[in-house]
């Protein structure tokens, strides 16, 4: 019979390919309730692709808020994610804060405004990635508090970061803009070019501070992997893929506003399952 926690795992496997195959490599004992937390993210990540028009998706955020807060649903029980979800936040007496922070950061991504600053960009990466991987510590770490707070906090923002200019096509197309006002103002981009799928030098040193700044993190990840508990490897295994990714996006014959950046499935297993232990040290 399948369960909640199966149901979970089959969307990370469609709506976020890299946490699924790390969750497989994670200790057997605490996979379903990576899952879990993987498969909200991916629901509330995605609820624009289910919308027409910024209020229902904002009411969908809602339900995910009501839901964590302890508001009476109905629909709960039909709902396996969130069911899966619950279960895991009870075994592992999970704090539900960064869940709700993570639905509210999420409404930004129904509406077209520009994100303003930097500053403003690693917030949003904070709320919706560091903060699921500060959550994967404490599953790891057997509901322990696993003190990864600053690991995760740096991160998540390379990986939010490389993911984000990875689906700059994606979102040119709809008219989504997540370059930082004050980054595209500094190097006098005109966000309609983007828009218009205009590949421009200002949009490249734009990028190219973005990829610079994705590797500061990435380094104080690897400055604060010491005080990460061995337990808590797998929470951080998605970020061996964020420099192979990075080097493809700044390849010469790489157009920003065209193509998305992938590795091939067999190349990202073995990226993977090599780091798969060890991933603090392979980043």
């Amino acid at each position: 019979m399948t369960t909640d926690f199966d149901h979970a795992a089959d969307i990370v496997r469609r709506f976020d390919k890299d946490r699924y195959l790390s969750a497989l490599l994670a200790p057997e004992a605490h996979r379903s309730g990576l899952m879990a937390l993987y498969a909200f993210s991916a629901e509330i990540a995605r609820i624009r692709e289910l919308v027409s028009e910024p209020l229902p998706g904002e009411m969908r955020l809602q339900w995910w808020r009501d839901l964590l807060e302890g508001t009476e649903h109905g629909a709960a029980a039909s709902n396996p994610v969130a069911n899966a979800l619950l279960q895991t936040i009870e075994r592992y007496k999970l704090p539900k804060k960064g869940l709700v922070a993570m639905t509210e950061a999420r409404v930004f991504d129904l509406y077209n405004d520009q994100m303003p600053s930097l500053n403003d960009l690693e917030g949003y990466a904070g709320e919706t990635v560091s903060g699921m991987i500060q959550l994967a510590c404490f599953v790891l770490n057997g509901g322990k508090d696993p003190e990864t707070a600053t690991a995760a906090g740096h991160a998540g923002v390379a990986y939010a970061l490389t993911g984000l200019m990875r689906a700059l096509p994606w979102h040119a197309s709809r008219r989504q803009m997540y370059l930082p006002k004050d980054v595209c103002e500094r190097h006098n981009l005109d966000v309609e070019t983007v828009f218009r799928g205009e590949t421009t030098p200002e949009l490249g040193a734009v990028l190219s501070e973005l990829r610079g700044h994705v590797r500061h993190h990435l380094s104080r990840v690897q400055q604060a992997a010491g005080s990460v508990p061995p337990e808590c490897d797998n929470a951080f295994l998605p970020l061996v893929l964020v420099e192979p990714f990075l080097k493809k996006l700044e390849a010469p014959q790489h157009d920003p506003l065209k193509q998305v950046v992938e590795l091939s499935q067999l190349r990202r297993q073995w990226l993977l399952w090599r780091a798969s232990g060890r991933a603090l040290s392979r980043i």
